[in-house]
C-alpha cells in the first residue's frame, strides 16, 4: 500500500487498542481491492472521547470502529443513529458522509453470522447471554431482530445498572416483540433453568480476556447441558476458561474470532460500498 494525498482515513477508537488485529484486517482488504484507504488504531483515554471525535470529523475521517470502553458513550456525539444502534444503545461503527456522523452497530450482525458460519441454527430457539454492555446490547438486538424465540440476560444486580438493563430489555421487547428478561447473575437456580431451556450461552463480558485468562464469568458452574452451544466473544485467548469448562462437559464451543471478522466485513461495506474479501482475510489472519 502507498499512502497518497488522496488516501482516505478510517480507524479504531478505544482503549486499549494495541492488541487489535482490526488494522491488519482492514488494510489487507483495502490492498486486495486496490482501495486508497488506510486504517489506524487510536488509543483514546477516558475524558478525551469528544475531542477525538471532533478532531477526526474536522480532518475528514471516512469511517470509524469503536471498541471498549466507548461503544455506548460515543452515541452522545453522533448526528444520527441507525435503528439497530438506537435499540442497542451502542455503536461500534461510525459512518461519515460530508461530515455527518451516523452511529451504527455491526457487532450483532457479526455475531449472528459467526453462529451460522460455525454450523449452528439458533433462530426460533432461546439464548442466554452474560453481560449488558455495548457488545451484549448489539448481539441481543440483532438476535431478537433475526428471530430467536427469547433471550435471558444475566448481569450483576447493581441497582442503577440493573434498572438500565431492564429499560433496554423493555425497548427490545417493544421494537422486536421478542421476549427478553433480565436476571441476577447470582441467582444460580434461574441460571440453571435458563441454560436447560437454551440453545446457546454467550459470554459478552470481558471476563477471561487477556491478560486475566484464568478468570471465568461463571466460576461456580461446573456442569453444562451437553447439547448447549457455548460462545465467548473474547478471541484472546482463543479458548477462555469458560470455553474450556464447557468443552470438558461435551458442549460445542466457539470464540469471538469470526464475530470480529464478520463485524469488520459489515463495517467495511458501510464505508466503501464494497464487500470485504472475507475468505482471503480469514485464510491470512484467522487460521
Amino acid at each position: 500500500m502507498e499512502i497518497t494525498g488522496r488516501t482516505k482515513l478510517t480507524g479504531l477508537l478505544g482503549s486499549p487498542v494495541a492488541h487489535s488485529i482490526s488494522p491488519q484486517i482492514h488494510n489487507e482488504a483495502f490492498r486486495l481491492l486496490g482501495l486508497d484507504y488506510v486504517y489506524l488504531a487510536f488509543d483514546v483515554k477516558d475524558g478525551d472521547l469528544k475531542q477525538a471525535v471532533d478532531g477526526l470529523r474536522a480532518i475528514g475521517v471516512c469511517g470509524l470502529n469503536v471498541t471498549m470502553p466507548f461503544k455506548q458513550a460515543i452515541l452522545e456525539y453522533m448526528d444520527a443513529c441507525t435503528p439497530a444502534a438506537d435499540i442497542a444503545g451502542a455503536c461500534n461503527t461510525v459512518i461519515v458522509k460530508d461530515g455527518h456522523m451516523t452511529g451504527h452497530t455491526t457487532d450483532g450482525i457479526g455475531f449472528m453470522r459467526s453462529v451460522s458460519d460455525a454450523g449452528y441454527d439458533i433462530i426460533g430457539k432461546k439464548m442466554t447471554i452474560l453481560g449488558a454492555g455495548g457488545a451484549a446490547g448489539a448481539i441481543i438486538t440483532q438476535a431478537a431482530l433475526d428471530g430467536v424465540s427469547s433471550i435471558d440476560i444475566f448481569r450483576r444486580n447493581r441497582p442503577e445498572a440493573f434498572h438500565r438493563t431492564e429499560q433496554f430489555a423493555a425497548r427490545v421487547r417493544e421494537k422486536t416483540h421478542c421476549p427478553v428478561q433480565v436476571c441476577d447473575l447470582a441467582d444460580s437456580a434461574q441460571l440453571r433453568k435458563s441454560l436447560d431451556d437454551s440453545a446457546i450461552l454467550v459470554n459478552a463480558t470481558n471476563v477471561g480476556m487477556a491478560p486475566d485468562i484464568h478468570k471465568n464469568p461463571l466460576p461456580d458452574l461446573k456442569e453444562f447441558p451437553k447439547d448447549l452451544i457455548v460462545s465467548d466473544i473474547i478471541y484472546e485467548p482463543r479458548e477462555t476458561a469458560l470455553l474450556c469448562t464447557a468443552k470438558q462437559c461435551g458442549c460445542k464451543v466457539f470464540n469471538g474470532m469470526y464475530m470480529l471478522l464478520f463485524q469488520a466485513a459489515a463495517s467495511f461495506q458501510c464505508w466503501t460500498g464494497q464487500e470485504m474479501p472475507a475468505e482471503a482475510i480469514r485464510k491470512k489472519y484467522f487460521r
